[in-house]
């Protein structure tokens, strides 16, 4: 995007940015107990914190301007975005597909999007729709329900899923998820499906929790083991091995590159590790420990590497900050810690998922994170938020500030080269629903695709929040939901619709 035109919106009133890491006494000492817990050599006094490095302190006590490393110099972003801001940003309403009938609520998790085709999982089956119209272009259907899917697809659109053998005889039943396949989303075909045993041929299949796609190789885990497999042919490649540490696989984190979640050591004396590994043979190319008190941590980026967790100081006690933990890839080292109280961000992120981040998104050597709602000056109820950034290297806090506009919130999507794709709402009531694109030394909100919806008769029955899958390309939106239920009320009205499109053209 060479050129970008003024925001479509105004922006509010000037609000003081959430304070950054090491502001207070409640996460300094926080901090402190993560960066002993860690050995890395960090002191914190007063309101910076202090980086020992190569013999040297550092202070971290300024912001770093928006496109500058962290040494100051001029940093290269991720290169030119792809999407251009259409003629004519005002949408309208291209498909909506309708909400099948169940008689218990059932997985429809993610949603897939080509140049030609918006592929969503139904129940036991996942199709393809024409991105202009709705028409079902193709259906997989699967011999039992969806259960897991991957985020990421190749550059021939091709991806992973996670499937039950059949499907429950009674709405009280449970199925394992035991199937992992490939599908192409260009075809419509299912390329493969397999299953493995714990260790014998004897044994029960392996129950899967997630998959992933890292380049050609498919990677699927769960309490009790997993594997991976090619994704042209489903020619399994390796299993995870034990160590004399007693660490199991619990997920993968695909993408970029490959990274395994490891549960270490027996339940009362437990630790993590985060390691890097050849996607081909499961060799680990570097290892991170997670602090002591930190569990379950989500993979957020494999390459930049980044995690996140909450410290569990004690039983049933679990600190009110998501941490985020920048770490090499190469060496394993850790990088930096960045604390994002929940009174301050929104991390929405599943406890138990090892992919199970949302709306927070890493690029251009930052994280990117939404701030939480807060009130326009001294308006109670005229709330807004904005979208801030941190440097990876050091965790230092950026000038990156994107304001969402009066009655409006904003949430990160994903990235676009060096510009960060964005979905604003209104907080209350009507007002525009947008796609912006956030890039440049301004970072200022472009917008790419707008329509005032809300409120209106066709929103009552097809109504969704930032939380929903939410896709965009090309002019065109498209909106989803992870679950197909009963039919059930919303404040809105009943829900009927499994999927909402909106286009520009």
């Amino acid at each position: 995007m060479t050129q970008q035109p003024p925001p479509a919106y105004p922006p509010s009133p000037p609000y003081p940015l959430p304070p950054g890491p090491g502001d207070g006494r409640k996460l300094t000492t926080r901090m402190r107990i993560v960066v002993a817990a860690a050995v890395a050599t960090v002191l914190i006094i007063g309101g910076g914190v202090w980086y020992a490095k190569d013999g040297a302190e550092q202070r971290n006590d300024a912001t770093t301007p928006a496109g500058a490393d962290a040494n100051g110099g001029k940093e290269a972003s991720d290169g030119p975005g792809k999407e251009s801001v259409p003629a004519n940003t005002r949408s309208r309403e291209a498909f909506r597909l309708p909400e099948p009938v169940v008689a218990a609520d059932v997985k429809a998790t993610g949603s897939w999007l080509t140049d030609t085709v918006y592929v969503k999982p139904g129940v036991a089956s996942i199709s393809g729709y024409d991105v202009a119209d709705g028409t079902r272009r193709w259906t997989i259907p699967l011999p039992g329900q969806l259960c897991a899917a991957s985020r990421h697809t190749s550059k021939d659109n091709r991806t992973a899923i996670a499937f039950e053998a059949v499907r429950p005889r009674t709405t009280k039943d449970t199925v394992p998820c035991t199937e992992v396949g490939a599908i192409d989303l260009d075809a419509g075909k299912l390329l493969w499906s397999t299953s493995v045993n714990g260790g014998t041929t004897d044994d029960p299949k392996v129950q899967f929790d997630e998959v992933t796609l890292s380049a050609d190789t498919v990677a699927a885990s769960g309490d009790k083991g997993g594997a991976a497999w090619d994704l042209a042919d489903g020619r399994e490649l390796w299993r995870p091995q034990g160590n004399a540490e007693d660490c199991v696989d619990v997920g993968y984190g695909g993408g970029e590159a490959l990274v395994a979640v490891r549960r270490c050591g027996p339940y009362e004396n437990l630790h993590w590790e985060i390691q890097n590994i050849n996607s081909t043979t499961g060799a680990p190319l570097s290892t991170f420990r997670m602090p002591t008190g930190f569990s379950y941590p989500s993979v957020v980026s494999t390459r930049p590497l980044v995690v996140t967790s909450r410290l569990r100081s004690t039983p049933g006690e679990v600190a009110d900050s998501w941490d985020f933990f920048s770490i090499d890839e190469r060496t394993g080292r850790l990088k930096a810690i960045i604390p994002a109280p929940r009174d301050r961000y929104v991390v929405n992120c599943t406890f138990d998922e090892v992919e199970g981040c949302h709306g927070v998104v890493v690029g251009n050597g930052r994280i990117y994170l939404p701030t939480e709602e807060h009130p326009v000056g001294t308006e109670k109820f005229v709330r807004t938020n904005e979208i801030v950034s941190f440097d990876l290297a050091r965790g230092k806090p950026t000038s990156d500030r994107a304001d969402a506009g009066v009655r409006h919130e904003m949430f990160p999507l994903r990235m676009d080269g060096g510009n960060l794709i964005a979905y604003r709402e209104p907080v209350f009531g009507e007002g525009s629903r947008q796609i912006v694109s956030i890039g440049g030394d301004a970072f200022t909100p472009v917008t790419l695709l707008e329509n005032r919806v809300w409120g209106s008769e066709q929103e009552k029955e097809c109504s969704f929040s930032h939380e929903a899958d939410i896709r965009y390309t090309k002019g065109r939106m498209f909106m989803s939901s992870s679950m197909i239920g009963k039919p059930r009320k919303t404040s809105t009205g009943e829900r009927t619709c499994l999927a909402l499109a909106y286009t520009t053209r």
